[in-house]
């Protein structure tokens, strides 16, 4: 079900996968390090996949916000919803907590 504001959170998240491709691969890569780390250098290894992930998310809560505070309040809760679960779907590492930021 598309929601109201899906086009222009599809523009949002389509600008941040293009402007942060080079984060994203940078995130891609750590994850695969977790993976493949050994059970000695898994701890941190992990702590540095998390560090981008919260960064990244930081990054969207951002984004998300900015376009929220241009609407009503109510549009910008209904919006802020939205944004919230298209991130889940779509970048679900950084969906995790993205209503938390």
């Amino acid at each position: 079900m598309r929601g109201r504001f899906s086009e222009v959170i599809a523009r949002q998240l389509n600008l941040f996968e293009e402007q942060d491709a080079e984060f994203l691969r940078r995130v891609d890569e750590a994850e695969r390090a977790y993976d493949d780390a050994d059970r000695e250098d898994a701890e941190e290894v992990y702590g540095r996949y998390q560090v981008l992930v919260e960064h990244g998310t930081e990054a969207l809560g951002e984004m998300r916000d900015a376009y929220a505070g241009t609407l009503e309040p109510e549009d910008a809760e209904e919006y802020v919803a939205e944004f919230n679960q298209t991130v889940v779907d779509r970048l679900p590492r950084f969906g995790l907590e993205i209503e938390d930021v």
